[in-house]
C-alpha cells in the first residue's frame, strides 16, 4: 500500500531545507539543505556595486536553487515515490520582500536592473530603512492611526512599508518599475503554482494588513508620500489567503524541476517562526513557543485580541485558525553568543577547546555551568542587535555591568545566556499583564536541542517549565503539516491544522523544571535587569543613540 507524505520547505537566512514527512505520524524520512549560492548580500551586489550601512539583500534565484536541489535530493534519500507526495508547505523568513514586474519576475532578473540594489530581495534583517520607519511611526503617532496598537506602537524597519518607502525615497525608478512588492514566500508559491496570492501570516505581522481593516488607509499613505496613496490597490494588490490553505497546484514545469508530479496541492506560505507553533504541537492557548536561533521569536495564541506592551503583531487566524496569534521577539540570541565566541573569546580558550576536541561553546558552557546564579557578578542587556520587544527600538545596543580584573570568559558567557532569558521574562510579563496566561514554554530550534544549560536558565529565570520537542526541524515540520492540510482528508492529508498536529507533532524530548532556589536568586537579578532595561531603554537621555550617532558620523 502506498503511503501519504508531505514536503515541508523551510527557507532560512543562509540556506533552505526540504523535509519529507509521513502524514500518519510525523516521522521524518529525509531532509536536504541547500546553502544559498549568493548568501546574504550585505557588502556589494554580484556585479560589484557597493552597499551602504545596514543593508541585507538576497538573490531570488537562490530560492529556486533550493527547489532544484533539495526537493529531488530529499525525495531520493527518503525512498518515497513522487506519486506518494500529497502536499507541499513553505515557511520563510519575514519580512523578506522583493519587487516584481507585471509577469511576476523579480526586477533583478532583468539585465538593466542587475546593478540597482533596490531591485533585489530585501532580507528580513535589512535595517537600512530605519529612517523611513522613524518617519512613518512619527506620522502614524501624530495622526493616531489605530493600526499602531497591533504592533506595540511602532513599525519596524524590517517590515514591508518602511522597505517600500526606502525604495521610493532612494530609487523612485525602481519603485515605479515594480508592478508589485511581494513577500519572497509568496513569490516562491507563485513560481510553483502560477498563483500569486499573499499569505495572511506575513501580510498581518509584517505588512500592516488586518483581516477587517485591510492595509493602512489612503489618507495615511498620502500623508507619508502622495506617490504612496494608492499603494494598497496597486503595488500591494492581490488576495490575502490564510496560511496553510491551498494556494494552488504544482505546475508541470515545476514538477519537472523538482522531480515531483504535477497537480500536488501547495499551501499558502507561513513565516518560519510561526510554522514552529503547530510544528511542536501547540494548537491551543497557554504555551509560549520560543523559536530560537540567531534571533528569538515568542509566539502565543489566545482567544481574544488584547493590547500587549511592545507586541510586534496580533493577527486573527495568523498562526492557528480560530485564534489570535501574537508575536514578540528578541533580535539577537544565537547571534549574540556567536559574536562572543568569534570576536571576544581569548585565544587560549579557543586553543583549549581544540585540544579537548570540543566546540568553543561546549568549553564555555562547561565553565558557565559550574557557576551558581549570581556568581559571575555580571549583568547584561541583550541588545546586541537592538530591542524588538518590548521597547521596539533597533538603535539600542548591548551592555555588560560588573566587569573586573577577575572576570573570566565563562562569566561573560553565562551573563549573556542569562540576559536572553531576562529579555524573555520581560516579554512574558507584558503578556500576563494583559491577561494572557502563559503556563509553560516550548523551545525549538538547534540551540534548545544542544544547550541544556541555557534551557535550565530559562526555566529558572521565568519560573516556568520548558519543554523541548523531539524534532529539531520544527519549522519545516510545521510547513509539512500545512502541506497536509492543503491536501485535505480527501487527498490523503487533514482538514484542519489541529488534526494534523494531533497526528504529526513530535513528542517532548526533554523538560526543564524551575529550581526554586535559583528562581529566588534570579528574581533579585531580574529586578536589577529591569532597572537597567528601563533606564537605558526609556529614561536615559539617549546615551546609546548618541553613541550610535557618533559612530556613524565618524565613518
Amino acid at each position: 500500500m502506498k503511503g501519504t507524505y508531505a514536503i515541508g520547505i523551510d527557507y532560512g537566512t543562509e540556506s533552505g531545507r526540504a523535509l519529507i514527512v509521513d502524514t500518519k505520524d510525523g516521522r521524518v524520512l529525509a531532509s536536504h539543505v541547500t546553502p544559498y549560492p549568493h548568501g546574504v548580500i550585505d557588502k556589494e551586489l554580484p556585479g560589484g556595486a557597493r552597499l551602504g550601512e545596514d543593508w541585507a539583500l538576497q538573490h531570488p534565484d537562490d530560492y529556486l536553487e533550493v527547489l532544484r536541489r533539495s526537493v529531488p535530493e530529499a525525495l531520493r534519500l527518503s525512498g518515497v515515490s513522487a506519486d506518494e507526495i500529497v502536499g507541499i508547505g513553505i515557511d520563510f523568513t519575514a519580512c523578506t520582500v522583493l519587487p516584481i514586474d507585471r509577469n511576476g519576475e523579480p526586477l533583478c532578473f532583468r539585465e538593466e536592473w542587475k546593478g540597482r540594489p533596490h531591485a533585489y530581495v530585501k532580507l528580513w534583517k535589512h535595517h537600512a530603512a530605519q529612517e523611513d520607519a522613524d518617519r512613518l511611526n512619527a506620522l502614524a503617532t501624530e495622526r493616531g492611526e489605530a493600526f499602531l496598537s497591533r504592533y506595540g506602537g511602532s513599525l519596524s524597519s524590517e517590515w514591508l512599508l518602511p522597505k517600500i518607502a526606502q525604495t521610493l525615497r532612494e530609487d523612485p525608478d525602481a519603485f515605479a518599475a515594480a508592478d508589485r512588492f511581494v513577500e519572497a514566500a509568496d513569490w516562491v508559491v507563485w513560481a510553483m503554482t502560477g498563483v500569486l496570492a499573499r499569505n495572511s501570516c506575513a501580510a498581518g505581522y509584517k505588512g500592516t494588513w488586518h483581516k477587517t481593516a485591510g492595509y493602512p488607509g489612503r489618507d495615511f499613505l498620502r500623508a507619508a508620500d502622495p506617490r504612496l496613496e494608492t499603494l494598497a490597490e496597486t503595488k500591494l494588490r492581490g488576495d490575502v489567503i490564510a496560511s496553510g490553505t491551498k494556494a494552488g497546484e504544482l505546475t508541470a514545469e515545476m514538477a519537472r524541476l523538482t522531480g515531483l508530479r504535477p497537480g500536488i496541492p501547495v499551501a499558502a506560505a507561513i513565516i518560519d517562526a510561526h510554522a514552529a507553533v503547530p510544528g511542536v504541537g501547540v494548537v491551543a492557548p497557554g504555551t509560549m513557543v520560543l523559536a530560537m536561533g540567531t534571533s528569538l521569536c515568542h509566539m502565543v495564541i489566545a482567544d481574544a485580541e488584547r493590547p500587549v506592551e511592545g507586541i510586534r503583531g496580533i493577527v486573527e487566524d495568523g498562526i492557528v485558525p480560530g485564534y489570535f496569534g501574537y508575536e514578540a521577539g528578541q533580535p539577537a540570541v544565537g547571534d549574540m553568543f556567536a559574536w562572543f565566541a568569534g570576536q571576544a573569546v581569548p585565544a587560549h580558550v579557543r586553543d583549549a577547546a581544540v585540544q579537548e576536541g570540543v566546540t568553543v561553546f561546549d568549553y564555555l558552557g562547561r565553565g558557565a555551568a559550574a557557576l551558581a546564579p549570581g556568581e559571575s557578578g555580571l549583568l547584561a542587556l541583550d541588545w546586541w542587535n537592538g530591542n524588538r520587544s518590548v521597547l521596539a527600538d533597533e538603535s539600542l545596543r548591548g551592555l555588560i555591568v560588573g566587569l573586573g580584573l577577575q572576570t573570566k570568559p565563562e562569566h561573560i558567557y553565562r551573563a549573556l545566556l542569562e540576559a536572553t532569558a531576562f529579555g524573555t521574562k520581560r516579554v512574558i510579563e507584558a503578556f500576563e499583564r494583559s491577561g494572557i496566561g502563559i503556563a509553560s514554554l516550548s523551545a525549538n530550534g538547534g540551540i534548545p536541542q544542544r544547550n541544556a544549560l541555557l534551557m535550565q536558565i530559562y526555566a529558572d529565570v521565568t519560573g516556568k517549565r520548558v519543554d523541548i520537542p523531539a524534532a529539531e526541524q520544527s519549522t519545516a515540520l510545521g510547513s509539512a503539516m500545512m502541506g497536509a492540510v492543503a491536501a485535505g482528508s480527501a487527498g490523503g492529508g487533514y482538514d484542519t491544522i489541529a488534526e494534523a498536529a494531533a497526528r504529526m507533532a513530535p513528542p517532548v524530548k526533554a523538560s526543564y523544571e524551575p529550581n526554586p532556589e535559583h528562581v529566588r536568586i534570579y528574581g533579585e537579578l531580574y529586578a536589577e535587569y529591569v532597572k537597567l532595561h528601563d533606564f537605558f531603554g526609556k529614561q536615559s537621555s539617549g546615551i546609546m543613540h548618541k553613541l550610535r550617532a557618533l559612530k556613524e558620523r565618524a565613518r
